[in-house]
């Protein structure tokens, strides 16, 4: 066993010489307000070592091929990290939407299929009930918005919690990495969260099913993210005025603050709430409709993370750099009020607030 106590932090590379299936890392208290990231914990080897013991013959012949990509059947067991929708809770989402009756959009209606709701934070914490469920204090930071959340956090005990979000209906969690300046965490100015479509037709897009999680971003994308560069994080109210000595973060003028767009998929693949990676259950459009592996057009949300902040030096997301900028959320909708908000707003692309009530 590798064992150090001297470690000053940041990327370590440990060359070892041994052998074995397993490798299991202790830390006996966090460094950080990183901790010890499970995602970014990588190991390499040159392959070789000792021949594998064989593998008994099963009693049951297995098949003559492996399938690749997306299983076209639910798996049966919670190992394969994908999760089966609840068929008959979804036909009975849908079977209530599709009653819904339109209603006449008033003639000086903006036209935009939309409508958001507003969280205040409900906490921070080193958890992820998406990514590592159940593992207290194994994740990088995170603020919450919503219910307040933990790594034991369900669907289930969402929908029985009070909720920071004034959207009725709305227990949904939302979350993203916590924004640190010189390690300590920066406040929140504003969270909103939009509910739209970008489809040629949003007249097609349904409400999510119940229970779906989802992640949008990478947090081991660790690359320079220049003025000009893709995942900007920008000004809000005021002008941008330089950039951090890095590059990689706006400085805003008084008045303004620093916010990031974190835009999510359109298209669902009508069969799991979960995946894997917690992202391919979720697909693009093509052309501007939802078809081939992801057929269900469902909302497009938007988060919009305002921070008390005027950008500058001394910047860092608990995740690393900028660009490991990610959101994650949990639906937690009351499934009447969500798919009113998706027939009324949406489908007839008309602007609303937070409830189907119009917004002038």
């Amino acid at each position: 066993m590798y064992n150090t106590t001297t470690n000053k932090g940041g990327v370590q590379t440990i060359d070892l010489s041994t052998t074995g299936r397993f490798v299991r890392l202790y830390a006996t208290k966090r460094s950080s307000q990183y901790g010890v990231s499970l995602w970014e914990f990588q190991v390499f080897g040159t392959g070789g070592g000792t021949n594998p013991q064989p593998t008994p013959t099963p009693t049951k012949p297995t098949p003559s091929t492996t399938p690749t990509g997306n299983p076209t059947t639910n798996p049966t067991t919670p190992a394969a990290g994908w999760v089966p929708v609840d068929e008959a809770a979804w036909k009975r989402t849908l079977d209530a939407y599709e009653k819904i009756p339109f209603e006449t959009v008033p003639a000086n209606i903006v036209r935009v299929p939309e409508f958001h709701t507003n969280c205040t934070v409900a906490n921070e914490a080193a958890d992820d009930p998406i990514v590592l469920p159940g593992l207290v204090g194994a994740s990088h930071l995170h603020t919450f918005f919503g219910p307040k959340v933990s790594a034991k956090t369900t669907t289930e005990d969402l929908l029985k919690s009070t909720t920071t979000c004034d959207a009725p209906g709305d227990n949904s969690a939302y979350w993203a990495p916590t924004l640190l300046k010189n390690g300590k965490p920066v406040a929140m100015k504003n969270f909103r969260a939009y509910y739209g479509s970008r489809l040629k037709d949003p007249s097609e897009v349904k409400p999510f099913p119940p229970g779906l999680r989802v992640v949008q971003g990478d947090a081991k994308r660790q690359v320079a993210t220049p003025k000009g560069a893709s995942g900007q994080f920008w000004c809000a109210g005021s002008a941008e005025t330089g950039r951090s000595a890095d590059g990689n973060w706006p400085v805003c003028a008084p008045g303004g603050n620093l916010i990031y767009q974190l835009t999510f998929q359109d298209c669902w693949d009508g069969k799991h709430i979960d995946s894997p990676d917690h992202k391919s259950h979720m697909g693009p459009a093509v052309n501007g409709t939802c078809t081939g592996k992801y057929p269900v057009a469902v909302p497009n949300i938007s988060m919009m993370l305002g921070y008390d902040s005027l950008g500058g030096d001394g910047l860092a997301l608990s995740s690393g750099m900028a660009s490991s900028i990610h959101g994650d959320f949990m639906n937690a909708w009351k499934q009447d009020t969500l798919s009113a908000l998706v027939k009324i707003c949406i489908n007839q692309k008309a602007k609303c607030g937070v409830t189907p009530g119009w917004k002038k």
